[in-house]
């Protein structure tokens, strides 16, 4: 019910008889701003494009910190010493430095990037003769990525060790 939403029932209002009606006045009002962004900053010699040019630059990176969360699977960390808090945030802000090259240099998104070469495997196999590890066959977006990122070819066998007797 709109009437229970904070967001939407500001555009409501009550009739006489107590019915909720919406305030057509309230909706023009806000359509009105639609589009439009109010910026606030504290240096006045700033232009209005390099205020917005920040904010946009502030979504970046808010949105690399989704990403390194979810891609490097960080979790909250509690350090209590300086000299670690600052290691923590050096290390978390590498990572997005390396997303940020490989989307510049490839051309493509973190996420297509990260979904293409999760599609490489490396398989172990263990028998009675000894144990083999080998990766998948390279698929040709997967080449295509390595070489814009100038990274060799991960070798096709990792390892194969003989069974000792």
């Amino acid at each position: 019910m709109i009437s229970t939403k904070p967001g939407l029932n500001r555009f409501l209002r009550v009739t006489p008889k107590g019915l909720l009606r919406l305030d057509q006045a309230k909706v023009k009002a806000e359509q009105r701003l639609d589009g439009k962004y109010l910026l606030r900053c504290s240096d006045p010699k700033l232009s209005a494009e390099d205020i917005a040019l920040g904010y946009k630059q502030l979504l970046e990176v808010e949105r690399g910190w989704r990403d390194m969360k979810i891609t490097l699977d960080l979790r909250p960390v509690f350090h209590r010493r300086e000299d670690r808090i600052r290691a923590h945030i050096l290390l978390c802000w590498l990572a997005l430095l390396l997303i940020r090259v490989a989307e510049t240099e490839t051309g493509h998104t973190w996420t297509t990037i990260r979904t293409e070469i999760d599609r490489l495997h490396l398989g172990v196999l263990t028998g009675p003769a000894g144990t083999f590890a080998q990766r998948t066959e390279l698929s040709q977006p997967q080449k295509t990525l390595l070489t814009k990122l100038r990274v060799t070819e991960p070798p096709r066998i990792f390892d194969a060790t003989p069974a000792t007797a």
